[in-house]
């Protein structure tokens, strides 16, 4: 279906440069839509990549976040950075917390946001140029065999732990990241300059203690710190849980003072649609109808969605805290994708929508982004990711920051 169009080699770009798209000219989302967005807030970005078949949009995502953040800092034209390194890097880590916990933790491509500043804490970073992570024989990522082989060997180790786990299964399992995605870059040279990851994470400029991650559900305190049980957060990384109009002022607050905001999401409904550049909510979803279906790391533009809904605004869902909780607790409301928001819009009948970026190449009207209406937003977040001072003093004062 869209992935033959939208996965289209391992840096699918805009052809614009930075900060510039030419969907917003169009004004809309989909060819003969009659949906017309209004510019609210329009925030700089770095050109649309693709995850390839991975089920790595966590990083994809954090680091588009963090990109911007390196253009809202005065650098008009950043390095990319590379999303493979974080990927390895964190794949060390949950391994190594995998056999610790004897396998009672999850082990899987999936991650968070927060797994960035975990890495580069600790590790660094490297520009994309020096790191793509393509050394096994693809122009696209695909990792589906390569997390067979680091599953099977942990897996292995666990299987044989009455034994006593010795040291040497860690030179293995970083064997085959070698393989996979390339020898781990301990020192290089870029743009004349030498570094080691340590040093070009200082170089760049990023203070990892500035950032938090934004949630809201019932069954934690408001305004206190919780972790979110989701099976991605195997570093157990901690969020803000505010109220649900809080979430959506904070993110709108943020994008209208210049600060982009990382997103995650169920993207499984019915009315999340690549292909038609719209996630909605609407009141009579039965309009929407779905041929195929999403891949299992959401890696591509998923099921087809045909509606007359994506072609012209209709009545949504009002959203209330009790409508969210309940699909968390159910689990029809889960932690599938990582996207950067970078703008807030208007349609013609005055319902305001978060313009994201995501990680599934440039094949869609948009351009590789969509429009996310506010009671999608409202249902369907599990967190948002931002720089602390994206917040009002108000909330500051409220979460004692």
């Amino acid at each position: 279906m869209l992935k033959q169009l939208i996965v289209v080699g391992f840096l699918t770009l805009s052809s614009l440069s930075f900060g510039q798209f030419s969907y917003s000219e169009r004004g809309s989302n989909a060819e003969n839509s009659k949906y017309v967005f209004t510019k609210i807030s329009h925030l700089d970005a770095t050109p649309v990549e693709s995850q390839g078949w991975t089920g790595t949009c966590w990083s994809f995502s954090a680091l588009s976040f963090f990109e911007s953040e390196l253009i809202r800092q005065g650098n008009e034209n950043p390095d990319l950075l590379s999303e493979m390194f974080i990927v390895r890097k964190a794949y060390e880590s949950k391994a190594d917390k995998y056999i610790r916990m004897d396998g009672k933790i999850n082990f899987s491509e999936g991650g968070a946001f927060h797994d960035i500043p975990y890495v580069i804490r600790r590790y660094g970073i490297v520009p994309l140029e020096i790191y793509q992570g393509l050394n096994y024989g693809s122009d696209r990522h695909d990792h589906s065999e390569m997390f067979a082989v680091l599953d099977g060997t942990v897996q292995g180790v666990l299987s044989n732990k009455g034994n006593g786990v010795s040291p040497a299964w860690k030179t293995a399992f970083n064997s085959i990241l070698d393989a996979y995605l390339g020898e781990d870059p301990k020192e290089f040279e870029f743009k004349g300059k030498k570094y080691t990851p340590k040093s070009y994470a200082i170089e760049i400029g990023l203070d990892m203690d500035n950032y938090l991650s934004l949630t809201s559900f019932t069954h934690f305190e408001e305004n206190s710190k919780c972790m979110l049980a989701i099976a991605d957060n195997w570093a157990w990384g901690s969020s803000y849980n505010v109220s649900l109009d809080n979430l959506m002022k904070m993110t709108e607050y943020a994008l209208k003072n210049g600060y982009s905001v990382a997103w995650g999401a169920d993207v499984s409904e019915k009315g999340f649609s690549f292909s038609n550049g719209l996630a909605i909510n609407p009141v009579d979803g039965s309009t929407i109808q779905v041929k195929g279906k999403d891949n299992k790391n959401f890696s591509d533009g998923g099921a087809d969605k045909i509606s007359n809904a994506f072609l012209t605004p209709v009545a949504e869902v009002e959203i209330t805290p009790e409508i969210r909780q309940k699909g968390y607790d159910n689990k029809t409301t889960t932690d599938d994708h990582g996207m950067h928001i970078v703008g807030m819009y208007k349609d013609q009948e005055g319902t305001k929508y978060f313009l994201v970026k995501i990680s599934w190449g440039t094949g869609n009207y948009p351009e590789g982004y969509l429009y996310v209406s506010e009671s999608y937003f409202k249902w369907k977040t599990i967190n948002v990711y931002m720089h602390k001072d994206a917040l009002s003093s108000a909330m500051k004062k409220k979460l004692k920051l």
